[in-house]
């Protein structure tokens, strides 16, 4: 074997992208030469030029190291070609089938397809498998030859559980649609490959439930993802801006999630999920607000305690977007709906402090969101403690200083811990842009202010639809069959019907009668 030498270009990059049109030629001189045009200057291409068969045929394989199985290659391929080829069939070597025979008795290889052009080959090449190319036989064969490092199965760091599976999603595509194929053991559970990015080749997928997903929405879905004419795909996140309906919004209609359980439950629902090769993230569309206070630990449970925990996570989302701004607007505006002795208390911690209530709030707000990504993006072992010492340190030396009051630290306190409540990054990310808003409405109108913010982002929550699907469904329009899974997380046994998706062929998903056999 020998690695492509880098050397000086042979053709400009518009004579190359002709060339990658082309199909293979029937002489295996002319496949190299072209081939090295395109390979030039990739250190890490492999050629191995052989010879099999009496009389001798010429051959070539192609293979980029580090994604292709060196051992499957010698195994699989090479001792079945040059040790283990009859006679009778090295003859056949100038007959048009001679590619078909080798193709059907001597590679052993599970995941073996025929390809007739260069830029095949080269997608093939790039995706880890191997090229196989034979003197006298126009086309080649791409074996299945992928092998490289990946993350083995964790639990997820984004979603974490007590209850209900633990395992997560990685880097590697065919490994994710394993973890949802072993939990939907059926063939209506669909996953429709296609490849974006005209640089990239990114391997993506399509999933969702036949006779479940609406068809007119898989349609939709699937010619969103053919509109897609980009340079690369990397992550699911570009797919989430590129196929929603508002692109210029802080509503998210997208779900990101990293759990596969999470994903078979939407998609028993009628959703659809993309799965992106090299992101361990799944993007579940469509979406409504309200689905990001819900978790999956939530049908692992009680139905009583679920019930509650959902409850209590709707509090901690007004906490953490009102709260500041309710705050400084009773301070600054309506003193009169607190009593005289809290009054008094708040006016006595607030003495030297040189900003109004509104700056200080700001300030203190944008310092824990600075500590936030600080502990985010630092090391591990660096981070928490980082978050430690602002938390701690900065916050009782800027309170012993005279700069902030410690009511307003309590106030900033109790909103970071409500954000951590939410079990949706998503939902996080809104509510962390919204407070701001809302506080500054509240610093200039008080609580005229923060109504009028508060409509003007329910208008435009209601303005918004994910595929069709409004945005605020079941609230508005309001729909009192899903509603009681909504607020509060409905028992198993009641669950005789699926969320309705318009255009849904499916929605039973069980008998109605089968809480009265379990009683009997």
């Amino acid at each position: 074997m020998r690695f492509i030498k880098s050397r000086k270009p042979l053709v400009d990059s518009t004579s190359a992208r002709e060339l990658a049109q082309e199909n293979l030629s029937a002489q295996l001189q002319d496949n190299i030469d072209i081939l090295s045009k395109f390979l030039e200057r990739c250190s890490d291409a492999v050629i191995k030029e052989f010879a099999f068969g009496t009389p001798s045929v010429k051959a070539a394989l192609y293979f980029f190291d580090g994604l292709a199985d060196r051992k499957e290659i010698e195994l699989n391929i090479l001792k079945s070609l040059m040790l283990e080829l009859p006679p009778e069939l090295s003859e056949q070597s100038g007959e048009p089938e001679f590619l078909k025979i080798v193709m059907h008795r001597l590679l052993p290889g599970a995941d073996v397809k025929a390809i007739s052009t260069f830029d095949e080959l080269v997608h093939h090449i790039s995706s880890g498998d191997t090229v196989l190319l034979i003197d006298g036989s126009r086309g080649g064969l791409a074996v299945s030859t992928r092998s490289w490092e990946t993350r083995s199965i964790d639990t997820p760091e984004n979603e974490t559980t007590i209850f209900g599976p633990k395992e997560g999603f990685n880097e590697t595509l065919r490994m994710n649609t394993a973890l949802l194929r072993r939990r939907l053991k059926s063939t209506n559970f669909k996953i429709e490959g296609l490849v974006l990015g005209k640089i990239t080749k990114t391997d993506v997928v399509l999933c969702y439930m036949d006779h479940i997903a609406p068809p007119k929405l898989v349609k939709e879905v699937q010619e969103r993802l053919a509109k897609i004419d980009i340079d690369g795909i990397l992550d699911t996140g570009y797919i989430a801006e590129l196929v929603t309906d508002e692109k210029h919004s802080i509503f998210t209609q997208t779900l990101h999630t990293e759990k596969p359980d999470s994903v078979c439950g939407h998609l028993l629902e009628g959703r659809i999920a993309i799965l992106v090769d090299g992101s361990p993230m799944a993007l579940i569309l469509p979406i409504s607000f309200p689905q990001y206070m819900i978790s999956p630990e939530d049908y692992y449970t009680n139905y009583v305690a679920a019930s509650l925990f959902r409850i209590l996570r709707y509090l901690a989302f007004f906490i953490a977007l009102l709260l500041p701004s309710l705050y400084v607007a009773i301070i600054t505006y309506h003193q009169e709906m607190l009593p005289t002795s809290l009054i008094l208390t708040i006016a006595a911690t607030r003495q030297g402090v040189p900003f109004p209530a509104f700056v200080e709030a700001l300030i203190l707000e944008t310092t824990f969101e600075l500590l936030r990504e600080a502990g985010l993006r630092l090391p591990r072992s660096v981070g928490p403690a980082v978050s430690i010492v602002g938390a701690l340190i900065i916050g009782d030396a800027a309170v012993r200083a005279g700069l902030v009051s410690t009511p307003m630290v309590v106030v900033v306190a109790a909103t970071g811990i409500a954000s951590f409540v939410m079990p949706s990054y998503n939902a996080g990310i809104i509510t962390r842009i919204a407070r701001f808003g809302f506080l500054i409405a509240a610093g200039f109108l008080g609580f005229l202010g923060i109504m009028v913010a508060l409509v003007l982002m329910l208008v435009r929550m209601a303005s918004l639809s994910s595929f069709g699907q409004p945005y605020l469904t079941p609230v508005a329009p309001f729909d009192s069959t899903q509603i009681t899974d909504l607020l509060v997380r409905r028992p198993w046994f009641a669950m005789t019907k699926r969320p309705f998706l318009e255009g849904m062929e499916n929605q039973v998903r069980q008998k109605s009668h089968q809480d009265g056999e379990a009683k009997e």
